[in-house]
């Protein structure tokens, strides 16, 4: 999982509230097994008018905002499903931050365990945020736990050991390797005591 510190990047902001995960990424694109490819699908409904066409009124597909990292968003994003999938779809399609009023549980922790930043902010911060231009930046300090831009800087909270995860660039897995050795002993002297069992 890739470090989050600190990230620099566009914002492209879709203020909608209660954005669920099957308007995140629809149940009929969930039959991969890798963690990647899902970012075409993002939004899909929502992107693309019949036929596969890119909907010009719809925010992401706005060419002066390709390449942003940084999604601003409304109220209750990600509720619904529990699908890990529309984190891999955020990921895959660029996302590194999201910034909104609130999350459903499961969601944000899908977020963190796959290298994205969940930020709660106000309905008046995320409005100033969704002002910025197609060439303006956001910084975001995750060890000081601020958002930067236009000179102005907003405050946002996390639990320490989602924080620690992300800035060490470490999901469950890397943690548990951590202890490898003990417990590949572990494994050792269990084999030992069931072969001692075995022989009565």
């Amino acid at each position: 999982m890739e470090a989050i510190q600190i990230h620099r990047g566009k914002t492209v902001s879709l203020l909608n509230d209660n954005i669920d995960t099957d308007q995140i990424i629809p149940k009929v694109f969930l039959k991969r097994i890798e963690k990647t490819g899902f970012g075409e699908f993002l939004f899909y409904d929502w992107r693309y008018l019949s036929g596969e066409k890119l909907n010009p009124n719809f925010p992401l597909n706005d060419p002066m905002r390709k390449g942003a990292t940084v999604l601003v968003t409304g109220e209750n994003f990600g509720y619904g499903s529990s699908r890990e999938h529309a984190a891999w779809a955020l990921l895959d399609y660029g996302f590194r931050v999201i910034i909104a009023g609130g999350y459903s549980d499961i969601f944000y922790m899908n977020c963190t365990k796959n290298g994205i930043l969940p930020i709660i902010l106000s309905k008046k911060e995320r409005a100033e945020l969704a002002e910025l231009g197609p060439d303006e930046t956001v910084q975001i300090d995750l060890p000081n736990q601020t958002v930067a831009a236009r000179a102005k800087t907003y405050s946002f909270a996390i639990d320490p050991t989602w924080k620690n995860k992300l800035v060490e660039g470490v999901d469950d897995i890397a943690i548990t390797l951590h202890y490898l050795d003990d417990i590949v002993q572990y494994e050792k002297k269990q084999n030992k005591k069931n072969f001692r069992e075995r022989l009565g």
